[in-house]
């Protein structure tokens, strides 16, 4: 049997589908650990479940299949129906399970969902943190900065010559107890500390989550620093986007095209070109862009195959492109190296 979940916040509605495609039972159950053993032991009731297709396995329904991988089911992301599906039928959350399940029984789910109980969930964690935490600080020091093009002239001459850091700091510094100035600046200083002390915390904060991120990669997958380029947030990003469980990538072209980096076919006529793969993860794809530039400026190998391609006439744009494309299957093979080797058994 297979089984389909229609994934939500408070519940989860189930399906239970045979191998020719009828369906034999569908159930809502509560979104709770509770819920998910009823679920297990309602759908083993109407057969032997080996797949399940979740939609939704990245948000609502991640610890749904936590639980069914700890059960020994092979748990599959199912596709959504698409805009041109949902125009041709209704729409109900019953029809929805039915057709996660469907997905998984003709091939259309192929997609391994990601087990999300090791290391590389470790690091998802922290990377959110340290992105929100990176976003915020960007944000506080855009607005210091609109703050003081509308402060007065005096106090805005004062800081004008300062660079960010500098001026943070002297920002901080500013104190309300000096009573002779005018109560708009006292405000504006008022708000410019503010907003300075909460670039500094969020600053500390970024920097205790990078070095996080760089403890976790470097206990579990040590052959990434190895390789030139590869810092601890790249890393982290390559990872996450790979997941924990190993085989969930099925091959080095696998992962270069979940990273967006592989060729894609732009031909017509007698003109053959590939053009940019703008699919997939775009953070692993933005990870990739940084080794290479940082490869490009240090790496002896990469400059060197950059001067010759370069030389048969391809522009920076093609050869960045098969560098990270070089790059995904170097990473991957690390991993995967990594994984299958004692440190990771």
């Amino acid at each position: 049997m297979i089984l389909g979940v229609d994934t939500h916040r408070d519940t989860h509605e189930a399906a239970v589908v045979s191998v020719v495609g009828k369906t034999l039972a569908v159930q809502g159950f509560p979104a709770t650990a509770l819920g998910y053993g009823h679920l297990v032991e309602w759908a083993a009731q109407l057969g032997v479940v080996r797949r399940a297709g979740v939609e939704g396995s990245g948000n609502y329904g991640a610890a749904l299949s936590r639980y069914l991988l700890s059960r020994g089911i092979d748990v599959l992301e199912a596709p959504g129906p698409g805009r041109s599906a949902r125009r041709r039928r209704s729409k109900s959350d019953q029809a929805d399970a039915q057709a996660a399940a469907r997905a998984v029984l003709s091939g259309r789910a192929r997609s391994r969902v990601k087990a999300g109980d090791g290391p590389v969930e470790i690091a998802r964690m922290y990377n959110v943190v340290r992105d929100s935490a990176v976003k915020a600080r960007t944000q506080a020091v855009n607005q210091l900065k609109a703050v003081l093009v509308t402060a007065e002239p005096a106090l805005r001459e004062e800081l004008a010559a300062l660079k960010r850091r500098a001026l943070i700091r002297a920002c901080a510094n500013f104190r309300e107890d000096d009573r002779g100035d005018d109560p708009v600046v006292r405000a504006t200083k008022f708000t410019l500390r503010a907003l300075a002390e909460r670039i500094e915390q969020l600053t500390v904060q970024a920097r205790e989550l990078e070095q996080r991120l760089a403890e976790v990669v470097e206990s579990h997958y040590p052959a990434l620093f190895a390789a030139a380029g590869a810092g601890p947030r790249s890393a982290a990003v390559l990872l996450i986007t790979m997941g924990d469980n190993a085989g969930r990538v099925r091959s080095e072209a696998s992962f270069a095209a979940l990273c967006g980096a592989s060729p894609v076919e732009y031909s017509s006529g007698s003109r053959c070109h590939r053009r940019l793969n703008r699919g997939g993860d775009r953070q692993a794809n933005a990870a990739l862009y940084r080794i290479v530039l940082t490869r490009l400026r240090w790496d002896p190998r990469t400059q060197a195959y950059y001067e010759r391609r370069m030389a048969e006439g391809k522009t920076r744009r093609e050869i960045i492109r098969c560098l990270k494309r070089y790059v995904a299957r170097e990473v991957y093979r690390l991993v995967e190296g990594q994984r299958r080797g004692p440190a990771c058994s």
